[in-house]
C-alpha cells in the first residue's frame, strides 16, 4: 500500500492564510450583506502598470508569428531579463552580482520552500520568531523538524524572538546555526535592519560557515536612504548569502508570477565527505530538471518594470501603498494604539487593543468592524498580541477600515 510523507501531519493547524480564509468565508456566508474590507493576506489590489501590460501585449503578439513565436526558454530565465536585473537592482547599489548568478522563477513563496531541496537534513536552522509560516513550514514538510509544542514551536528549530524590545530585530543566536532566515524589510512586523545590523550577521554566518536565506521581497518599500536594499550591500556576503526577491509586490505580481532568487557562484556548503561543494551548481541542477521557467510573456512584462516608465510606474505603484500604510499608522496611533512598521515596508504591525489575544482581535474585527487582519500567533509564539494589517488595497477601503476599527477601538 503506498505511504504518504507523515511530515506533513505535524501541522496541525493548516497554513495560516487558509485558516483566514475558511473564518472570513464562514462569516460571510452567515453576514451576506456585511461589506468585508480585507487588510488581511498581502495580496495587491493596482492593476499592473502600463509599461508590463505594454509588453506583455507585445510578447502575445509575437507568440502568434511563427518567425517571433517562442517555446520553452532557459530553466533560469532569459539572458536579458537576468541582466536588467543585475544592472538595476544590484550593480546600481555597488553590488557585484552577475546576471549568471540570477534565476528567474514563479515566485520567493517557492523558492525559499524549494532552497531546502539542496540542503542536507542535519542543519541546524534559526528562524525569527514572528516570521513567515512559509519557512517553518517548508521545513516541517521536508523532515527537518520535529513535532509542535504547546506554543506552535517545532522541535528541531532555534526560534529567535523579535520584539519591541529589540525593535524587531533578532538578536545573534547563542549557539551554532547552519541555516539562517532573514526577512528585511520584515514580513510580518515592517521592521527594516541597518547595514551594522546585517553586518554583524554576515560576520556569524562566515565565521560558522553557516548560510543566510535573506527574503528582500519589500526591498522596493525603502525609501530611507541608509536602510541597504540588498543583504550583497555587505561586504562578505555572497560568501554566506543567497537572496530572494520578487515582483509581486513591486509591480503588482501576485497573479501574474514572476520572481529570482541570487545564488552566488563561489558559495559552498559542506559534503558528507567534507569537500566544499558549489551551491550554484545544485540550484542549476535542481532548477533545470524540475522547473520549466517562467513564460516568455511574463518575463517580458517583468523586463518593462526596468525601462523608463515602468520605473516611474512602479515608483508610484509603491509610493501609493505607502501612503496607505501610512494612513493605517497615523489612524490607529491617534486612537491609542500602539502600532509599528509600516514606514519603509506595506505592513503595519499592531499591538492588539485591551490585552485582547491575536485570534480574538481577528473576531472581534471581523464581526463589529467588518475588517479582515492577520493574527499575529500565526506568524509565531512571539506574535501573540500583535496583529498584521496590510497597505495592499484601495484609498477609499483603508479609509473606511481606519474609520470602522478606530470608533470601535480607543484606548
Amino acid at each position: 500500500m503506498a505511504t504518504i510523507n507523515d511530515n506533513y501531519l505535524k501541522l496541525k493547524a493548516g497554513y495560516l492564510f487558509p485558516e483566514i480564509a475558511r473564518r472570513v468565508n464562514a462569516f460571510a456566508q452567515a453576514n451576506p450583506d456585511a461589506k468585508i474590507i480585507r487588510l488581511g493576506i498581502g495580496d495587491v489590489t493596482e492593476p499592473l502598470p502600463e509599461a508590463c501590460r505594454q509588453a506583455m501585449i507585445d510578447a502575445v503578439t509575437q507568440m502568434g508569428a511563427s518567425a517571433t513565436f517562442k517555446g520553452y526558454g532557459p530553466e533560469q530565465g532569459y539572458a536579458w531579463l537576468r541582466e536588467a536585473i543585475a544592472k538595476f537592482d544590484f550593480h546600481s547599489r555597488g553590488c557585484d552580482i552577475d546576471a549568471d548568478e540570477i534565476f528567474i522563477s514563479d515566485g520567493s513563496k517557492c523558492d525559499t520552500g524549494n532552497i531546502l531541496d539542496i540542503f542536507g537534513k542535519d542543519n541546524a536552522i534559526a528562524v525569527t520568531d514572528p516570521v513567515y509560516p512559509v519557512y517553518v513550514d517548508t521545513n516541517v514538510m521536508a523532515g527537518n523538524t520535529g513535532n509542535a509544542n504547546e506554543k506552535g514551536e517545532f522541535e528541531g528549530l532555534v526560534y529567535l524572538p523579535i520584539t519591541a524590545e529589540n525593535n524587531f530585530t533578532a538578536s545573534l543566536p547563542t549557539q551554532k546555526v547552519d541555516l539562517i532566515y532573514l526577512c528585511f524589510p520584515n514580513n510580518p512586523t515592517g521592521a527594516t535592519a541597518s547595514k551594522e545590523h546585517l553586518k554583524a550577521w554576515v560576520d556569524y554566518a562566515k565565521a560558522n560557515g553557516s548560510i543566510i536565506f535573506f527574503d528582500a521581497a519589500y526591498e522596493a518599500y525603502i525609501t530611507a536612504p541608509d536602510i541597504p536594499h540588498s543583504i550583497y550591500e555587505i561586504e562578505g556576503a555572497k560568501d554566506c548569502a543567497i537572496e530572494f526577491r520578487s515582483f509581486s509586490k513591486t509591480a503588482g505580481f501576485t497573479g501574474t508570477r514572476c520572481a529570482f532568487t541570487v545564488v552566488p557562484k563561489n558559495l559552498t556548503a559542506k559534503a558528507a565527505d567534507g569537500s566544499d561543494v558549489e551551491l550554484w551548481k545544485l540550484w542549476n541542477r535542481r532548477q533545470s530538471t524540475k522547473f520549466n521557467g517562467v513564460s516568455y510573456i511574463v518575463q517580458r512584462g517583468a523586463e518593462a518594470v526596468y525601462s523608463e516608465s515602468g520605473q516611474a510606474q512602479v515608483k508610484a505603484l509603491i509610493s501609493f501603498y505607502l501612503e496607505n500604510a501610512k494612513i493605517i499608522r497615523d489612524r490607529l496611533s491617534e486612537a491609542g494604539i500602539a502600532v509599528y512598521g509600516g514606514i519603509n515596508a506595506p505592513y503595519v504591525w499592531v499591538k492588539t487593543p485591551n490585552n485582547l489575544s491575536s485570534w480574538d482581535f481577528f473576531d472581534k474585527l471581523l464581526h463589529t468592524c467588518n475588517v479582515v487582519g492577520t493574527p499575529g500567533s500565526g506568524f509565531g509564539a512571539a506574535g501573540e498580541g500583535y496583529f498584521r494589517i496590510s497597505a495592499f488595497n484601495s484609498r477609499e477601503n483603508v479609509e473606511e477600515a481606519m474609520k470602522r476599527i478606530t470608533e470601535k477601538f480607543k484606548v
